[in-house]
């Protein structure tokens, strides 16, 4: 890292707005789970994965591609990200992968 930049800290914009985005998936997923029963009590983190962890079935992520495309429209694409992975990159998918693929969906394309 060279002087003129600065070191990544929580406070950092990007940050900010990765810590939202997590919010609002986190309560995507409250909603989803909650119609089977709850949410896993561990609480859910980045690295919580859909399926291993939250036991997401197919129908369920469809499900959350409503709730995403309802809160961020068209720039956010969930079908449209799970059809560019692989069957194994799927059942390993983490929140956190999908906050990235979202923040990044967000960002101007500028700072893409």
């Amino acid at each position: 890292m060279n002087s003129s930049e600065a070191a990544p800290t929580a406070a950092t914009p990007g940050a900010v707005f990765e810590e939202a985005v997590f919010e609002e998936i986190t309560g995507m997923l409250h909603t989803v789970l909650g119609e089977y029963g709850g949410v896993v009590n561990a609480g859910i983190t980045m690295d919580t994965r859909f399926h291993d962890d939250l036991d997401l079935e197919s129908i369920d992520l469809v499900t959350l591609g409503g709730h995403l495309r309802a809160r961020y429209g068209e720039l956010v694409n969930f079908a449209e990200y799970l059809a560019g992975l692989g069957l194994e990159e799927i059942i390993g998918l983490t929140v956190g992968q999908l906050v990235e693929h979202i923040t990044g969906c967000l960002r101007a394309p500028g700072e893409r």
